[in-house]
């Protein structure tokens, strides 16, 4: 299977009864300030490169953001302060993040998530999480040149140890902390975790812009 292949699978995809129905009726009842906008509505897939060797995984679509444009982080409060960092590191061509056709371009990078379709108070269950991970698998499995991920938040981390423990790597017992890097295991990829760059996190100051460029910063470090 070819990432065309895949996101065609992820956009289809009507697994969650729940999920579909809470996107859909997002994308139909709109926020007021996006009444002429034609919501996306769908699940949310991958966006960047996928012979990059950055993996990128937060947790689902905001309602009014990714699950509005159809691209990842794009179009609310966590993608403004998420993209301006990638600029400022030099992962992605402009610092801004409103619309598919922006022209914004990630370099080295796939940005992906737990879940594909936006969750009800942003609360994913555990059965929902289970049915959406294969995907972030495939996707890992794409990546022919992957070396490492940054998990924005503590279920990104979480299940990306699983996805490892589930192929039968020895991942040991990690414990989530902003700015940890961990190393897998032997010839598997490393992982830098971060808090999720969220409205709640950025505006209280848990995430500020110098504690989630120093996240970029040790993932250029990473690569060498």
């Amino acid at each position: 299977m070819d990432i065309d292949t895949l996101n065609k699978t992820i956009i289809s995809c009507r697994k969650c009864p729940r999920l579909v129905e809470y996107r859909e009726s997002v994308a139909k009842r709109k926020r007021k300030a996006y009444q002429e906008w034609d919501y996306w509505g769908r699940p949310v897939p991958a966006f960047g490169d996928i012979d990059g060797r950055i993996l990128v995984v937060g947790l689902a679509p905001g309602p009014h953001g990714s699950n509005r444009t159809g691209r990842m982080f794009t179009g609310d409060a966590s993608g403004v302060f998420l993209f301006a960092a990638l600029h400022r590191a030099g992962f992605a061509n402009q610092a801004t993040s409103v619309r598919i056709e922006d022209g914004l371009v990630l370099r080295d990078m796939l940005i992906s998530a737990v879940c594909r379709c936006v969750p009800p108070d942003n609360k994913p269950d555990r059965s929902e999480i289970n049915n959406c991970l294969p995907y972030l698998e495939q996707e890992i499995k794409l990546m022919k040149s992957l070396q490492g991920f940054v998990a924005l938040g503590r279920i990104a981390f979480e299940n990306l140890l699983k996805v490892y423990r589930g192929r039968g790597a020895a991942v040991p017992p990690f414990e989530f902390k902003h700015g940890g890097v961990y190393q897998l295991g032997d010839e598997l990829p490393w992982l830098v975790a971060s808090y999720h760059p969220s409205q709640q996190n950025t505006q209280t100051g848990r995430l500020t812009v110098a504690m989630f460029d120093e996240i970029w910063q040790k993932a250029k470090t990473r690569l060498g």
